[in-house]
């Protein structure tokens, strides 16, 4: 991926090495223990990591604790300049997008940070992989995540990476499009299948608005080289659902998928990458095929 000419976004915040503060749910701060106990009913019951959290203690909402100012990265880290030129891109994508829409794009914040970090929506762990908080407007990666996609998910290459980062930014577009707050309402009337049943689709039309990114940048920029798209089609892959199930426990249940199939997530990607359309990206179009 030819990034070397791409401006830096101004928009990278580098917490690595500051310590990371903490949360406090309830008034009580939270121990390792409970964060772990969080992750894991996570990942093997499809429930959201802050509602137990919440529950291991005693209720209250989520307090973040104040934390020292954030640095950009050093120009000498290649990967966290890579990610501030990725972050640009996709700000150059979206602001002329939702000027298409009669709308004004909302920049982002991303955050470099490592193993814990505070954030409006709770603590945010490594281990969660990187993740978007609408409450702050923010996405949250540990880099160290691009070396367990490399080695293994067996998904290496710079687009790869660029594809996380723009899959987390389109949560952010949904966010400011209202169609976020549209999903987890309509979550909170549903049983778990069907709650499950809309993240998939919230999660796929992020994978596809990726591809618009990807397309929109490449018409730009002349960015893409050959394999590239491989590369972000084979990271997709890697993260569906059904190959991690599969990998965690050795059987897929599809009910509780909450992010799609390799299979969808390519698909949806593919969608977005070939079509450079935002419009294409609706998910929640029941006619569409998933």
């Amino acid at each position: 991926m030819r990034m070397d000419d791409y401006r830096e976004s101004d928009n990278v915040e580098d917490r690595r090495g500051g310590g990371g503060g903490g949360i406090s749910f309830g008034g009580g701060q939270l121990g390792i223990g409970s964060i772990v106990i969080a992750l894991v009913a996570s990942y093997f019951l499809g429930v959201n990591p802050m509602t137990v959290l919440n529950l291991l203690s005693g209720g209250g909402m989520p307090v973040v604790q104040q934390q020292a100012p954030a640095q950009r990265p050093p120009a000498n880290d290649e990967t966290a300049v890579f990610v501030s030129k990725v972050l640009a891109s996709t700000e150059d994508t979206w602001i002329p997008a939702f000027r298409e829409m009669g709308k004004q794009y909302q920049e982002p914040r991303l955050v470099l940070y490592t193993g814990v970090t505070p954030t409006a929506c709770g603590t945010g762990q490594a281990a969660m992989g990187p993740f978007y908080c609408p409450g702050d407007q923010k996405v949250y990666i540990d880099l160290a995540f691009f070396r367990e996609l490399r080695e293994r998910f067996n998904a290496p290459g710079e687009f790869a990476q660029a594809y996380v980062v723009a899959h987390e930014v389109g949560h952010h577009v949904q966010h400011l499009l209202g169609i976020s707050d549209q999903v987890h309402q309509a979550q909170q009337r549903a049983s778990e299948a069907q709650a499950n049943a809309l993240s998939v689709r919230l999660e796929l039309q992020a994978d596809c608005l990726a591809g618009v990114w990807g397309k929109r940048t490449d018409s730009m920029a002349q960015v893409l080289e050959p394999g590239d798209v491989e590369a972000a089609l084979t990271a997709a892959s890697a993260i569906g659902d059904d190959r991690l199930q599969q990998q965690a426990q050795g059987r897929i249940v599809p009910d509780s998928f909450t992010h799609g199939s390799s299979a969808q997530r390519m698909r949806w990607f593919q969608r977005g990458f070939d079509s450079g359309d935002f419009r294409q990206c609706n998910t929640f179009d029941k006619s569409v095929r998933l």
